[in-house]
């Protein structure tokens, strides 16, 4: 992704060149936005970025070389972007998980401030998608799962009309109640909803 023109940086020109050689195989840059000096008073000045996939935070280290710390975007749990007059702060919540299973309990926040505006905007959108992205695959695996612990209750199933070995023997009302606990949890959408409770009154 371009990113804005501005006055050469030799230190961030060097940080984006070391950012790039620690990129794994297939991995891409496709943001980053630098903080600005006003808010770098205090300690060195941070570089954030956005690759195909992950969030990165870099900046030199007292001695020489870079710190680095990153997360997955599948751990991404939150992001809010706040742009005030000088520049902009962002905002992300990055959830301890294992695959797809996230733990909620286990969560850190992460706030960078201090970042130039049209850039870390970038990142914001990134993120978002990102976010909504593995949201849905979220839903998606939460669904299976609860699909399994059931008993075989199957979505799709009920949704095209084919019977199923393991839920043809339910009754009406327990297929409803189990197509409104997944509504409740969001695990599937109104429509998703109306349709199942459609073909089970219709006894399908």
């Amino acid at each position: 992704m371009e990113q804005s023109a501005q006055t050469p940086d030799v230190n961030i020109d060097k940080a984006i060149q070391h950012l790039k050689s620690v990129l794994v195989s297939g991995e891409t840059l496709d943001a980053w936005a630098a903080q600005i000096r006003l808010f770098a008073l205090t300690h060195r000045r941070m570089l954030i970025a956005a690759t195909t996939g992950r969030f990165i935070v870099i900046k030199r280290s007292l001695f020489g070389g870079y710190d680095m710390s990153d997360f997955r975007w599948q751990d991404l749990g939150d992001v809010k972007l706040k742009v005030g007059i000088f520049g902009a702060d962002i905002y992300l919540r990055k959830f301890g998980s294992t695959d797809l299973a996230m733990n909620k309990s286990d969560s850190d926040y992460l706030t960078l401030k201090g970042f130039e505006k049209e850039m870390t905007e970038n990142i914001y959108r990134i993120a978002q998608a990102q976010d909504q992205a593995w949201r849905e695959k979220r839903r998606v695996r939460e669904l299976e799962e609860l699909r399994a612990k059931s008993g075989g209750y199957n979505l799709t199933t009920m949704q095209t009309g084919s019977s199923a070995t393991d839920s043809s023997s339910e009754d009406p009302l327990s297929r409803l109640q189990k197509a409104k606990a997944m509504l409740d949890n969001k695990l599937i959408t109104d429509s998703e909803f109306e349709t199942i409770k459609a073909r089970i009154i219709s006894g399908l």
